[in-house]
């Protein structure tokens, strides 16, 4: 069973960032994935605190867009 959060966890502000596993979990992507698409200079941008590898959720979100194709129209082409 899993336990409640404490109370003090129910007042934090939503999600400023997440850890590099949470990232791959909400992005569908291996571990291994993400540290070639950092190596390859097309991974989200990072921040560092300690040891510890964070992204900011602006930065997933900026990522994202990067990696979206353009929407091409018939009408565009004309």
């Amino acid at each position: 069973m899993r336990k409640a959060l404490p109370e003090a966890y129910k007042a934090l502000p939503d999600r400023m960032a997440y850890t590099v596993d949470e990232f791959c979990l909400a992005h569908h992507i291996s571990r291994p994935f993400f540290y070639t698409l950092l190596k390859d200079g097309v991974g989200p941008r990072t921040m560092k605190l300690g040891a510890k590898t964070l992204i900011s959720i602006e930065a997933a979100a900026a990522w994202r867009k990067e990696r979206e194709a353009p929407v091409h129209s018939k009408a565009a082409a004309a």
